[in-house]
């Protein structure tokens, strides 16, 4: 892709994903997403009715009266989007790649950051952590991470799911908001559990999950040549066999079974949106989750 191509791409998605930012998700974002934690204001004196469980010892030791700990929302969020840039992303049998779809939403997810004066950043994960980009906010940090989102390129196409959120876990210390964008294909749930389960008492965790509609279901086309874009390994299906195409559908189907009782165990906001569908209603779902 040459520059000139990538501003024109960066130029169209951002017309596109601010437009909806602003005048569809900025109501709904500020109304689920702020104010979800306390940060510490001052201490004043006791009056009837506080609660008792907020009086300050220390200060009501020293001055001898009672004194409580003030506590106000914080209205300052940082929203971090852990983006799946493994090989299975270059995928995409009708409208567009999973890829694209993936670059929409956090492109719309980060400018609904900003709109509301909050801080927004990006972990790039494969197998391994291949970029980390500080939250900020201003327009133009959120431009950066489109370019980033539309060029950045892997150095490997695995995925490690369990990894990228243990890294963030680790790395983002504040609480903050985070959206695992992911097609989550073959995705180690037991390996997962855990890493999300500690990063959702630290942080508000949700996932969304973007797939093809040919990652569910194999069309009957005959004798065709399938490369798996992770491992590079290519082998011949008959897809005019019914009982491969239902063997490959029940296997997505228990893999989704098993996502969807991963993320109601461990209390994780969760939606799945298709290529061909409408990621629109599918972020409104999830911000009303």
């Amino acid at each position: 892709m040459t520059s000139e191509e990538l501003l024109q791409r960066v130029r169209k998605i951002e017309i596109k994903t601010r437009g909806l930012s602003r005048n569809i998700f900025a109501g709904e974002y500020h109304s689920q997403f702020k104010g979800r934690g306390m940060a510490f204001s001052e201490v004043r004196e006791y009056q009837p009715g506080d609660e008792v469980r907020a009086i300050d010892w220390h200060v009501t030791a020293r001055l001898n009266k009672p004194y409580i700990k003030v506590f106000e929302e914080e209205r300052e969020l940082t929203v971090m989007l852990l983006v799946d840039v493994s090989g299975s992303r270059h995928f995409g049998t009708l409208s567009q790649f999973k890829r694209d779809m993936m670059a929409e939403i956090a492109a719309t997810l980060a400018f609904s950051t900003i709109e509301n004066n909050d801080k927004v950043g990006v972990l790039f994960f494969s197998d391994r952590i291949e970029k980390f980009i500080p939250a900020k906010k201003g327009k133009s940090h959120v431009l950066h991470i489109i370019r980033e989102l539309l060029s950045f390129e892997p150095s490997s196409s695995g995925t490690d799911v369990a990894g990228a959120i243990e890294y963030f876990s680790n790395a983002q210390k504040r609480r903050c908001t985070a959206f695992l964008i992911s097609d989550l294909v073959d995705a180690d749930c037991a390996a997962i559990e855990k890493p999300i389960l500690i990063a959702g008492n630290r942080h508000d965790m949700n996932v969304i999950q973007v797939y093809d509609r040919r990652d569910a279901e194999l069309p009957d086309i005959g004798l065709i040549k399938m490369l798996d874009a992770e491992s590079g390994k290519a082998l011949w299906v008959d897809t005019s066999d019914s009982s491969l195409r239902n063997e490959y559908a029940q296997v997505w189907q228990e893999q989704q079974t098993a996502l969807q009782t991963l993320f109601t165990r461990t209390g994780t906001n969760n939606v799945a949106v298709r290529t061909d569908e409408d990621y629109v209603k599918a972020l409104m779902r999830l911000f009303k989750q």
